[in-house]
């Protein structure tokens, strides 16, 4: 429940207590709202069984936690069985090595990876360009570029 709270905030907690309610009736106000959580985990537990019991049977392995919907979405795609293999795309997806290839795609240097998946020689097309495309090669422009024609009653 408290996961995030660190020590200086727990120490500046007691302090403020101590402050407000004073070192005689800290104890007591202490006790009273330990019981006050006991009173409210005994209601939570209880309602819960009052739930489970009406649902029946066929809801005996409910959890109230698959409620929250990334709790559900975590038991339902992370664990389990895999019976599409989430954890095969997972483990082969590597986004270090696909940015370092889109890097040296675009500075113009081969990659490692590209290095050992293609032959020693790089093969040509039919046009005669070779398998990677020249990414720093500039494109053939027309001399004057082509515009349509005006039409006034158009616009």
């Amino acid at each position: 429940m408290f996961n995030d709270v660190g020590g200086l905030e727990l120490v500046t907690i007691v302090i403020l207590a101590i402050l407000v309610f004073g070192p005689e009736k800290l104890p007591k106000v202490i006790q009273d709202a330990s019981r006050f959580i006991r009173k409210i985990r005994e209601f939570s537990e209880s309602a819960k069984e009052d739930i489970r019991s009406e649902l029946g049977p066929e809801f005996k392995d409910f959890e109230f936690e698959d409620l929250n919907p990334k709790a559900f979405v975590r038991k339902q795609l992370m664990d389990g069985d895999d019976e599409y293999g989430l954890k095969e795309i997972r483990s082969s997806f590597d986004l270090r090595k696909e940015i370092s290839d889109v890097t040296d795609a675009v500075n113009g240097r081969e990659s490692d990876s590209a290095a050992s998946d293609t032959p020693a020689a790089p093969v040509a097309s039919a046009s005669g360009s070779t398998g990677t495309p020249d990414l720093l090669k500039k494109r053939d422009t027309p001399d004057q570029p082509v515009r349509p024609p005006f039409d006034a009653d158009a616009t």
